[in-house]
């Protein structure tokens, strides 16, 4: 079982029971769960797609900010009013300090 979880690090305890009983052991989820607990084993977290500092299909690598105005970030974000009328937000961010550099504001905002 430990040797499982070494192989296979993102199975949990049920996954692992499976392969087991496709091996030839007869067990079932709540020993191996039993097991699992006694022996401190834990699945990690998964990790996320914003921290990850690369890409799976491609070459491309997001920087780390190392110090102020080294790496910004921005997003476009769609508000409405309370008439109904749509604008659009452009926001720039620091991404060392998380400090706003600017918003803008228009009714039309065009990406290109």
């Amino acid at each position: 079982m430990i040797e499982l979880s070494r192989q296979y690090g993102r199975y949990g305890y049920r996954r692992i029971a499976a392969l087991l009983r496709d091996a030839g052991w007869q067990v079932n989820d709540k020993r191996v769960e039993r097991l699992w607990r006694r022996e401190g084993l834990t699945v990690p977290m998964k990790q996320t797609a914003k921290g990850r500092l690369w890409f799976n299909d491609g070459p491309c690598i997001r920087l780390k900010p190392e110090h102020k105005n080294h790496v910004w970030s921005y997003d476009f974000v769609h508000h409405r009013t309370d008439d109904g009328r749509a604008f659009r937000t452009l926001n720039i961010l620091d991404e060392f300090s998380r400090e706003c550099l600017e918003i803008r504001v228009k009714r039309k905002l065009n990406i290109y």
